[in-house]
């Protein structure tokens, strides 16, 4: 690709994403090192589905992903290895998806599904020709050629999706990071040993999957809470008192007990809460028109491309020993993904999300234009959408240089992290793989000045820029809680908080390390507290998404928590398990069977790892 090329690829891009090209000359006073850097984080997460729904919502969703997102970018990052070409992103994997895509049923039902959907392809090809309409025989050909190659990549990995992530982190492509274990909302959480268990059983689970421990973690929905008072907002369920405030960990704290030593927070949290759109109100066109949000989201902030140590109480009386360490989200390159309206997935020439062709669910038409009627919508043409991902990533980087620039004379170098939702690319924006390899490959081509790193590997070379207290807060609505915590999803705390405290005072009493059922008992219960948590029901029900498979889901954890929790009872009082709990423990086992070494140890009240003191510099 010559300089020229991108320049007129460049035209190709709505008058809304043009702009000058970045120079192929930068400044050369700093010629020792990247002027600066660009991190993206890509936060791969799917709740748990597994023996819980197919279609429209269940094990489908997995397919869907893995088909669409995760060998996609798998073959990106072989085709970037072959060229040597860096990529080094921050690629979390949620513990609750490695447990899926390691579970026995997705690795029998996937190759079902590829060859369903190779099916349906050459079923449309057919309806296609007979009808006369050659183009969209021809996109049918490539659904074929798409998940006939899915299905040999599976085969090629031996079925272990995992293991081709490993590989690309082993030898230093991406930097695998971690999530909370079920993705459990850590700033509502009723306890600090639920906090600390998300995190531990997250990096076991990583550890089991991945050969070593993490260094970064996604905190689910960028969500912080500092340390401070706390009451529990809810009533209980079952109208027992509420039990009294308390003042609770940080985040930064329970983070830093786990050796883990960086997480992503939203903008407004390092902006003294100035407010931006969230991803998710970006993604389905919402973008507030006032003054004040606009210049925040478009307009280069220098305090936004520099990590910082978190300030706070759990490392002021050890002398500074292990922060941790945020790095926050780059608003303007934001808006240039997550935005189904203005931002390059809205492109008219890409794959439309929306619009499929019955009974297979193949997608043969284009974006079109902004708010196009269904109805209107024009073919697709695959090789058209390939080549403008182009120049959307000469854009984006020439975003990235404009916003950095200020900075490129700092003794420190500046990072700007980019962090998305992984399955945006492949499964929502689907041409969303090609224009990531396409930012690495110009990036590698082109004397920008600009490099990516993953964050682990700028915390090696390059100083924070000191410590900072935050507010609570969160990338959703409002930058607050109240995607999760509202009036519709008040009620689902009610019961999680009841289920909390019960779990950590029947973990605390010790009688399970007495004896093996015992311990499976509870193992158990902790899998179903852990399955309780997770902030996807809370997400789906607010966003009205999947809200009755979501509010179904819920209540079947809540209920076999309970069920669980009754077998225990009986097992506490008579010391043996009768042949029906037997029965009915095993079937609740096999339907969530994840996080098999469980430790119910992490739910002991004050449970917590120790981490020998180190002093760290302000600046180190």
């Amino acid at each position: 690709m010559t300089k020229a090329s991108i320049d007129s690829e460049f035209s190709l891009s709505r008058e809304s994403q043009a702009g000058p090209t970045i120079s192929a000359e930068p400044d050369s006073t700093v010629a020792s090192r990247p002027l600066g850097y660009l991190t993206f984080t890509l936060h791969a997460h799917l709740p748990y589905v597994i023996n819980h729904g197919t279609w429209p919502h269940g094990m489908e969703w997995l397919h869907e992903a893995a088909a669409e997102t995760y060998l996609p970018l798998l073959r990106v990052l072989k085709s970037l290895e072959r060229d040597n070409i860096r990529f080094n992103c921050n690629l979390n994997l949620s513990p609750i998806l490695l447990e899926q895509l390691s579970h026995p049923v997705f690795i029998a039902e996937f190759p079902n599904y590829l060859s369903r959907k190779i099916v349906a392809a050459r079923e449309d090809e057919a309806f296609f020709l007979q009808s006369g309409d050659v183009h969209l025989a021809e996109t049918a050909r490539y659904w074929q050629r798409f998940f006939s190659q899915a299905l040999d990549d599976f085969n090629h990995f031996d079925r272990n999706i995992i293991s081709g992530f490993r590989h690309f982190n082993d030898i230093g492509l991406i930097d695998i990071i971690t999530c909370g274990a079920t993705h459990g909302y850590m700033p509502l959480l009723g306890t600090d040993e639920s906090v600390r268990a998300q995190i531990r059983t997250a990096v076991d689970t990583h550890i089991r999957h991945i050969g070593k421990p993490p260094r970064g973690i996604w905190a689910p929905e960028c969500g912080y809470r500092p340390a401070g008072h706390w009451n529990y907002p809810v009533p209980n369920a079952d109208g027992a008192p509420v039990a009294p405030g308390f003042n609770r960990i940080g985040v930064e704290q329970a983070l830093s007990e786990s050796g883990l030593e960086f997480f992503f927070v939203d903008t407004h949290l390092v902006e003294e809460s100035k407010r931006i759109p969230s991803p998710y109100e970006l993604q389905k066109g919402e973008l507030p028109p006032d003054p004040n949000t606009e210049r925040m989201t478009r307009e280069p902030h220098r305090s936004l491309y520099q990590p910082y140590f978190v300030d706070g109480p759990y490392n002021a009386s050890a002398g500074k020993a292990h922060p941790t360490t945020i790095f926050p989200r780059d608003p303007r390159t934001g808006v240039q993904v997550w935005s189904g309206d203005t931002g390059y997935p809205g492109d008219g020439v890409y794959l439309d999300f929306h619009k499929k062709r019955w009974p297979g669910g193949h997608r043969y038409w284009r974006v079109t234009g902004p708010r196009v009627d269904m109805g209107d919508k024009q073919p697709y043409y695959p090789q058209e959408a390939a080549e403008r991902t182009k120049a959307h990533a000469a854009h984006f980087v020439h975003l990235v240089h404009e916003a950095l620039k200020s900075g490129f004379n700092d003794t420190v170098p500046p990072i700007l992290c980019s962090p998305f939702d992984a399955e945006l690319f492949g499964h929502w924006w689907f041409e969303g793989p090609l224009w990531l390899e396409a930012i690495a490959r110009t990036l590698h081509d082109y004397n920008t000045g600009l490099q990516l790193i993953s964050c682990a590997d700028y915390l090696d070379q390059h100083p924070r820029a000191g410590f900072i207290a935050m507010e609570e807060g969160s990338w959703g609505a409002e930058g607050t809680n109240q995607v999760w915590m509202n009036p519709e999803t008040s009620w689902t705390y009610t019961h999680i908080y009841t289920a909390e405290l019960y779990t950590r005072d029947v973990c605390t009493n010790g009688l399970w390390e007495t004896s093996p059922v015992g311990k499976r008992i509870l193992q158990q219960l902790c899998r179903e507290l852990l399955l309780l948590e997770s902030s996807d029901w809370q997400f789906l029900i607010t966003t009205g998404a999947a809200r009755d498979y979501a509010e179904i889901r819920f209540l079947t954890h809540n209920d076999q928590f309970n069920e669980v929790k009754a077998i225990w009872q009986n097992f506490e009082s008579t010391g043996t398990l009768t042949k029906a709990d037997e029965t009915r423990l095993s079937e609740i086992e096999l339907r969530d069977s994840v996080f098999p070494d469980i430790d119910p140890g992490l739910w002991v009240a004050g449970a917590k790892q120790t981490r020998a003191e180190v002093p760290v510099a302000a600046n180190a």
